[in-house]
């Protein structure tokens, strides 16, 4: 079993001081073996929190982060998984699931995590994984003014991946879970 983390969308702290306490609670050291964010962290303190979580820490660049050092893209091999990481405002329409697709084709992965639309999304496609967080602290968005705050952690184990979805939602915390296995 690898908890992985799968995170963007931040926005700290041009749009939204800080992450919500009840995912700072759930987010604590020790527990998680690899971080993929999407983007926008925007400053460097929120990387060095990330970098706390989990020392494994992969970040693909959004359009608002300050460190040019970051890729527009990345893979990572968890387990028997390739997994890719893009932001997704490169990816149009943002958001639509054929082109994201078509972007998990030519980086040849089994999942594709991307972010940007700050809605949490998740589809199973071309025998596929497609998982976008959402955004972890419910910054508004240039496709909506409002976003639930929302993180998923994957399980992965073989050929096996549970995703497990985090939405807060009012001052509740709703998980929900997506399973996929490779073909």
């Amino acid at each position: 079993m690898v908890l992985v983390l799968c995170i963007g969308d931040l926005h700290i702290p041009h749009r939204v001081a800080d992450l919500p306490p009840k995912f700072k609670a759930l987010l604590v050291p020790g527990k998680i073996q690899h971080v993929l964010c999407t983007g926008d962290l925007c400053v460097k303190e929120v990387h060095d929190y990330l970098k706390g979580v989990c020392s494994d820490l992969h970040v693909v660049r959004g359009q608002f982060d300050d460190n040019a050092a970051f890729p527009e893209r990345k893979v990572v091999t968890v387990g028997d998984f390739k997994i890719g990481i893009i932001h997704g405002h490169q990816v149009v329409p943002w958001g639509d699931l054929d082109a994201l697709a078509t972007v998990q084709r030519q980086m040849n992965v089994d999942i594709l995590v991307s972010g940007h639309t700050h809605q949490f999304k998740a589809y199973k496609y071309e025998d596929r994984l497609l998982i976008n967080p959402g955004s972890a602290t419910g910054a508004y968005g240039s496709l909506s003014t409002e976003a639930n705050p929302s993180f998923v952690l994957m399980d992965i184990d073989g050929p096996r991946v549970v995703a497990y979805v985090y939405e807060l939602v009012g001052d509740e915390v709703k998980v929900d879970k997506i399973e996929y296995s490779k073909a």
